[in-house]
């Protein structure tokens, strides 16, 4: 099982940037597609991005298009959560996921191991 430790959270203003990185253990990270949620109390867990096992692959909920970016880096075992023009209704505690198996494709992921979330807070 992955161990992942999410980092970067913070207070920020309206229209500004953050990126979250979320570091993984075990040598086996660069063969995990990757995934970020986020869940604000009260609310579902909302699929936010996913990237595949070799970076090659990603996708956004609409919501994040044209702002966020996903990326990774396998030498580091570190995945990365790039977030520009934030918006107060991105206000949420957000969670580092992985899919445990073997260079799974991009659909149809299946995370299972998931971080202890980090807070981002956008004010008005």
């Amino acid at each position: 099982q992955v161990q992942l430790v999410e980092s970067g959270g913070g207070l920020v203003q309206a229209g500004g940037s953050l990126r979250l990185s979320c570091a993984a253990s075990g040598r086996t990270f660069s063969n995990y597609a990757m995934g970020w949620f986020r869940q604000t109390p009260g609310k579902e867990r909302e699929f936010v991005a996913a990237i595949s096992w070799n970076g090659g692959s990603t996708k956004y909920t609409d919501s994040v298009k044209g702002r966020f970016t996903i990326s990774r880096d396998n030498a580091k075992n570190t995945v990365y959560l790039q977030m520009n023009s934030l918006k107060p209704e991105d206000t949420a505690v957000y969670y580092c996921a992985a899919d445990g198996r073997f260079r799974a494709v991009i659909t149809g992921l299946v995370f299972t191991s998931w971080g202890q979330g980090t807070q981002v807070t956008v004010s008005s």
